[in-house]
């Protein structure tokens, strides 16, 4: 069974860090694309940031720059969403989501609908 799995997730005060990771089973990373998405309650789903299946290519929200750092390992076939200097509107559920590029190794995008297979998300809370 092909499955993503976000963990991570949590509580954390405006100014802290959280690093989410995205563990891919069933399947092996190599050949895809992972975007991080999030989506908070009453807002459409928004692309954070991706990173191509070489690793060498990465993609930024405007809002996150500078402060989120995306990586992968693909030996352990899971993904990094390391988030730091956290606000309260980056309060929201996080999913990461693997898009199939073969041999297009250097793309990846920002855009939810070219993603083949999502998570279950995880909350990040950002409160005092």
């Amino acid at each position: 069974q092909l499955q993503l799995v976000e963990s991570g997730g949590g509580l954390v005060q405006p100014g802290g860090s959280l690093r989410l990771s995205c563990a891919a089973s069933g399947f092996t990373l190599d050949y895809y694309a992972i975007g991080w998405f999030r989506q908070a309650p009453g807002k459409e789903r928004e692309g954070v940031s991706c990173i191509s299946s070489s690793g060498g290519s990465t993609n930024y929200a405007d809002s996150v720059k500078g402060r989120f750092t995306i990586s992968r390992d693909n030996a352990k076939n899971t993904v990094y969403l390391q988030m730091s200097s956290l606000k309260p509107e980056d309060t929201a559920v996080y999913y990461c989501a693997a898009w199939w590029v073969g041999t297009v190794r250097h793309v990846c995008v920002l855009t939810g609908k070219s993603y083949n297979y999502w998570g279950q998300g995880t909350q990040v809370t950002v409160s005092s």
